[in-house]
């Protein structure tokens, strides 16, 4: 009796996943507790188990495909009712000595008088190959190749070239007139023929164009150039789009902008950074300046730590930051809870995991959930300046920027400086401008004098 691997609930209301890679294939023997396959909800990746030893008999979701939750999408013969497909396998490709219909006679070799086999058709057999298509919308690709070529490197025939070398070759006769070879001839089998002296006014008003130009037969780009491929949204990129959408609908968004002078977080990282780093087993990143910068900010501006609910307004107390972290399956936003109570250390610590788990798919629902406030670093793929979506229902969202020298003027004097600058996001139902400048303002100062946080002014 097979054993039925299903589609587990991954979490509140999600009710369908998408099928990402299997770890085996049909035939495959898997170890209980082994990865089986990978799936993709719209909060997280995770892996199913195998619930039994045995062999993956039937894979009913292949890659690519979405099931419900509690579909069964693959079966498994236990290890005990599994067969050796490896000996029948065997078995049945060995031919038995006493079994004559499994030996066949040698060929028999070509007569020397019999006529030659033809090149075209041979040609066309052996070294013709097929590039399979890869979505409905590409077609079918035949690459010529030379006789005794090991790799399809020679001219590529698709109708649109066939088209063409037929309507060439109708202005003449067996291509007597262009020296082009007959229908049915591929064109880089025979070299042109030269025509006569005599024959050169005719073959020049024949071809006008190719004789007064010299120029070849217009190149057509290849196929490879202009290829599709079509693949289905995945649950976390549509749950994505649908949030994104739903914040430019639902909110009236708007953004402020300032500079941060770097140069006193570069200092701290270049003086102590070292020392950080051997007590704390972690880097001294950027990141952690600016978490605690924007807790002491929304202190400050606790409209931007609320949230709209209906028709009343919910002033959290508490800072739970996002932050954005992209992976390969899409940005996700990991939230660190009670940001407030973390040291640089313990967010440091924090952030390195959620990023090496957000890559390898391994974060968790409730690690997805929640946050009053968001923090997205650009600066990282070198983002200069954005204006990012706040991520609903929370109200505010700070994007960071990649750090660049600039000139500026301090004391009165021009200074080449470090600075980044940053964008604070807000929705204008329950943030005033007023809050939003002086939001960034502190952040501002907390970051060019870190010692702020420990003093608290």
């Amino acid at each position: 009796m097979p054993i039925e691997v299903k589609v587990p609930a991954v979490g509140e209301s999600v009710s369908e996943v998408f099928i990402g890679q299997w770890y085996k294939a049909e035939g495959d023997r898997v170890a209980p507790d082994e990865g089986l396959v990978e799936i993709e909800s719209e909060k997280a990746t995770l892996d199913i188990p195998s619930p039994a030893g045995g062999v993956v008999s039937k894979i009913l979701k292949q890659s690519g495909e979405s099931a419900e939750v509690g579909a069964v999408i693959a079966h498994i013969e236990p290890e005990a009712a599994a067969p050796s497909t490896t000996t029948s396998a065997a078995e049945s490709s060995t031919p038995h000595a006493g079994d004559g219909s499994s030996r066949r006679p040698p060929a028999a070799p070509p007569s020397a008088s019999g006529p030659p086999p033809s090149t075209a058709s041979s040609t066309t057999q052996e070294a013709a190959t097929y590039a399979v298509p890869r979505s409905p919308r590409e077609k079918w690709i035949i690459r010529q190749q030379p006789p005794g070529a090991s790799s399809p490197t020679g001219p590529t025939s698709t109708p649109v070239d066939e088209a063409a070398g037929r309507s060439r070759g109708a202005s003449t006769e067996g291509g007597a007139a262009t020296g082009r070879p007959p229908t049915g001839e591929p064109i880089a089998a025979r070299p042109p023929v030269a025509p006569a002296a005599g024959d050169e006014p005719e073959a020049a008003a024949a071809t006008p164009a190719v004789r007064q130009t010299g120029a070849a037969a217009p190149h057509l780009p290849p196929a490879a150039d202009r290829e599709e491929e079509t693949v289905p949204l995945s649950p976390i990129r549509r749950r994505i789009a649908a949030r994104l959408v739903e914040a430019q609908r639902n909110a009236a968004l708007l953004t402020t902008f300032n500079e941060i002078d770097m140069s006193a977080v570069k200092s701290l990282r270049a003086e102590f950074g070292e020392a950080f780093a051997k007590r704390h087993g972690v880097k001294l990143g950027f990141m952690s300046f600016f978490v605690k910068a924007a807790v002491e900010a929304l202190r400050q501006c606790p409209e931007i730590n609320a949230m709209i609910d209906g028709p009343s307004i919910v002033y959290r107390r508490y800072y739970d930051i996002g932050v954005a972290i992209g992976s390969q399956r899409g940005l996700v936003v990991p939230v660190l809870r009670n940001a407030e109570r973390m040291t640089f250390a313990q967010v440091e610590k924090a952030i390195e995991d959620l990023a090496k788990r957000a890559q390898s798919g391994e974060l968790r629902v409730d690690e997805l959930q929640g946050g009053t406030f968001t923090i997205s670093n650009g600066g990282v793929y070198g983002s200069l300046l954005s204006t990012p979506i706040v991520n609903p229902p929370q109200s505010g969202v700070l994007g960071m920027h990649a750090i660049q020298d600039r000139p500026i003027v301090v004391d009165g004097r021009v200074a080449i400086r470090p600075m980044m600058y940053v964008a604070l996001s807000y929705d204008h139902r329950i943030v005033d401008g007023r809050e939003a400048v002086a939001f960034l303002r502190r952040v501002k100062e907390v970051v060019e004098a870190p010692m702020r946080t420990l003093l608290e002014v």
